[in-house]
């Protein structure tokens, strides 16, 4: 599912309110039919629903690898299990041979994928995916799109998945969301 919109439609503001980084002015957020509104944004992950964020937000003096092992321990796994877990995520992605590497040196490209790797170390029902192609050439978009579409089949979770590049939508989505000023604009399927 894609949500889209005009910066300062609240496409962030709503990803916050829905992962408990943000009350929400108005209404509730449900997960399921538990009403999770104002809740940490560790009871979110504890129940299933894992972001990213548009900046990247890694340890940047930590290896690669620690900084997904972090994830999975935060969620109960042990520290081999959580490297082990880790290594698997990095294979998948291609960055196996930069585990080790500071992340504070890493490409832009990459660090947005470590990003990807720790919300799914915490092997969630949900990953809410906030612009990952954001800056990337046409190349980089279309590796970004790759990992993006194989996580449903591959994790077995759900993807929300905001994003300015309409490229990455209209191939991503099977719905899309349109906000403006924190509103519902239109909704429907992508037309390719």
């Amino acid at each position: 599912v894609a949500l889209v919109g005009a910066n300062g439609a609240g496409k962030t503001t709503l990803l916050n309110a829905m992962t408990g980084f943000q009350m929400p002015a108005d209404g509730q957020v449900l997960l399921g039919d538990k009403v999770a509104s104002g809740l940490k944004p560790h009871w979110f992950r504890r129940h299933g629903v894992a972001r990213t964020f548009q900046a990247g937000r890694l340890f940047r003096d930590m290896p690669v690898s620690e900084n997904i092992e972090i994830a999975a321990v935060s969620m109960g796994l042990s520290r081999r299990k959580a490297h082990a877990h880790a290594m698997e995520l990095l294979e998948w992605l291609g960055l196996a041979d930069r585990a080790e590497t500071p992340a504070g040196v890493l490409p832009y490209t990459d660090e947005r994928r470590v990003g990807i790797a720790r919300a799914l170390a915490v092997r969630p029902d949900f990953v809410l995916l906030d612009e990952p192609a954001a800056g990337m050439s046409d190349l980089e978009c279309d590796e970004m799109m790759r990992v993006v579409s194989e996580i449903p089949g591959k994790f077995g979770c759900g993807v929300l998945l905001i994003e300015h590049n309409m490229r990455v939508i209209m191939n991503l989505a099977s719905n899309i969301y349109c906000l403006s000023n924190g509103k519902m604009l239109a909704s429907g399927k992508p037309e390719v």
